[in-house]
């Protein structure tokens, strides 16, 4: 049986950096909770895990893995969910999260989240992928939705139906970013708001928003960069504003990993977050 009984509260969160551990504890704002990426957390001791222990006393937390390669064709590294699970015993965190994507081959870790086509057979994998993780943790999963350069031509299933399948199969929820909805539109000259109404929302446990890069390919079209490296721009936030409104309140996380800005910077992203989720409450 998993536990469902943990969650995150309907407000916002923000990704965690430790330059800014005193000043989120003296003045943390809307921030709620916190979230951090579970490969950064999985050693034995030090600062890290002592400055996580003590925030974890002010703020629900979240972890974020990138290492799991849940869409990978080889076996999930046992290790490596072992170490996940001792993070998961000793911090009991209200969610934990991956991304439908895979990052190894042959043993090998390639340091990206790499897509994947949605077939029956990536399905199957990645359903079976899932089922191991909850097992191990002995809770629900969150499964993010990807940031998208190109469609595979061997894909059967739209993704949102793919994911929708995949919470059908498994029981897991889902992580909406909708900065990667955003990218994966535009790179691919979707409608977001398509995307948005086609998506799973009763299955949404997470929302992020986040900051990406502009440029353009060969013939000249835009293309997005999921970089978290830069604030959200006025269509994310607007985006996430029409998510709430069918969606209702979730919890929002403010995703800035690549030239951190200061505290007062980060806090000013998750004011704007929690003014969104202020006009659905």
């Amino acid at each position: 049986m998993l536990d469902h009984s943990s969650s995150l509260p309907c407000a916002p969160g923000v990704g965690y950096k430790p330059q800014h551990f005193d000043d989120l504890r003296a003045d943390p704002g809307p921030v709620e909770w916190i979230e951090v990426h579970a490969e950064n957390y999985m050693g034995d001791g030090g600062r890290p895990l002592a400055q996580l222990r003590a925030l974890c006393e002010d703020f629900s937390l979240s972890i974020h893995g990138v290492g799991l390669s849940i869409g990978g064709e080889s076996a999930l590294d046992q290790q490596h969910l072992k170490r996940l699970k001792r993070l998961w015993d000793w911090s009991r965190p209200a969610s934990f999260s991956e991304h439908l994507a895979w990052s190894t081959h042959d043993g090998v870790f390639l340091n990206d989240l790499l897509p994947l086509p949605y077939t029956n057979t990536t399905l199957a994998r990645v359903a079976e992928h899932i089922d191991q993780v909850q097992s191990v943790l002995g809770c629900q999963m969150l499964l993010e939705n990807p940031s998208s350069y190109l469609s595979f031509a061997q894909s059967t299933w739209s993704e949102t139906d793919f994911l929708s399948e995949l919470v059908r199969r498994t029981g897991c929820g889902l992580l909406l970013d909708v900065n990667n909805v955003f990218i994966s539109a535009t790179n691919l000259g979707l409608s977001v708001q398509s995307y948005i109404d086609a998506f799973p929302l009763h299955a949404v446990g997470e929302i992020h928003v986040g900051g990406h890069d502009e440029d353009m390919d060969d013939q000249g079209a835009p293309l997005l960069i999921d970089s978290h490296a830069k604030p959200v721009v006025d269509p994310v936030w607007a985006l996430l504003n029409y998510t709430l409104a069918n969606a209702g309140p979730r919890p929002v996380l403010v995703e800035w990993d690549t030239d951190v800005p200061d505290w007062p910077t980060l806090r000013k992203e998750a004011t704007r977050a929690s003014h969104a989720l202020y006009t659905v409450s």
